[in-house]
């Protein structure tokens, strides 16, 4: 059983950075891809980015395209998200997904694991 555990989010003011981690264990990240998602307030929940099991190929949502950096550290078993120039609208919970595949994309079911969550705020 793959488990994750995302961390890392919080408060920030427009324009400000966060870094998430999403630890996992269980499996060897050689294995799994992982994606980001997020979910606003009354929103459904949308694909951020995404990152090959070998970290070698990355795929963002338009809206973060340029501001957001997806990474992962397969020996330590952590992907990340480096979050820059923060807006508003990039508020909301934070989950990390995982599937055995070595490379997926931006939609939820193609992922089998999920974290429980972190929340994100941009608010000044």
């Amino acid at each position: 059983q793959l488990q994750l555990v995302e961390s890392g989010g919080g408060l920030v003011q427009p324009g400000g950075s966060l870094r998430l981690s999403c630890a996992a264990s269980g499996f060897g990240s050689d294995y799994y891809a992982v994606g980001w998602f997020r979910q606003a307030p009354g929103k459904e929940r949308e694909g951020v980015s995404c990152i090959s099991s070998s970290g070698g190929s990355t795929n963002y949502a338009d809206s973060v395209k340029g501001r957001f950096t997806i990474s992962r550290d397969n020996a330590k078993n952590t992907v990340y998200l480096q979050m820059n120039s923060l807006k508003p609208e990039d508020t909301g919970v934070y989950y990390c997904a995982a599937g055995f595949s070595s490379v997926l994309g931006l939609a939820d079911y193609e992922y089998d694991y999920w974290g429980q969550g972190t929340h994100v705020t941009v608010s000044s």
